[in-house]
């Protein structure tokens, strides 16, 4: 199934035409400074599964080997992904045009999970990247 999804003013639209390979919420610091945001949720597809449509996205490398992509119009961050030879990216679950199509499947990076944030799911939680992750 094809899934869809963009920035908040439009100006960037992607296609996902693979099924992700999961999906997840990172409450890593690097998401929270990115998004202003306790949690965000994201969805893992290989590379080849994902291509912008409309628009041109700007980059910023938020560490030395991970980039984020995001909309320069309205500042939607929309992709993370290694700076060279990704085979995965992952997507911001909250872009896409049906949000209920994909569901998280676990928590990571819960060491840094802030202390306000109650969160009642039954979902795996992981002090770091979890099992079998490159991120």
């Amino acid at each position: 199934m094809d899934r869809q999804g963009g920035c908040l003013c439009g100006h960037v639209r992607y296609l996902i035409d693979e099924e992700p390979l999961d999906a997840g919420f990172c409450h890593c610091k690097l998401c929270q400074g990115a998004s202003g945001a306790p949690v965000v949720a994201w969805l893992t597809v290989a590379v080849s599964g994902f291509r912008y449509q409309q628009g041109q996205v700007k980059i910023y490398r938020s560490s030395p080997h991970y980039q984020r992509e995001f909309c320069p119009h309205c500042g939607t961050q929309l992709v993370f992904r290694k700076s060279n030879s990704a085979t995965t990216l992952d997507v911001t679950l909250a872009s896409l045009d049906d949000v209920n199509s994909v569901a998280p499947q676990y928590h990571i990076w819960c060491q840094s999970q802030v202390s306000w944030l109650h969160i009642e799911d039954p979902l795996p939680r992981y002090p770091d990247a979890g099992p079998d992750s490159d991120h």
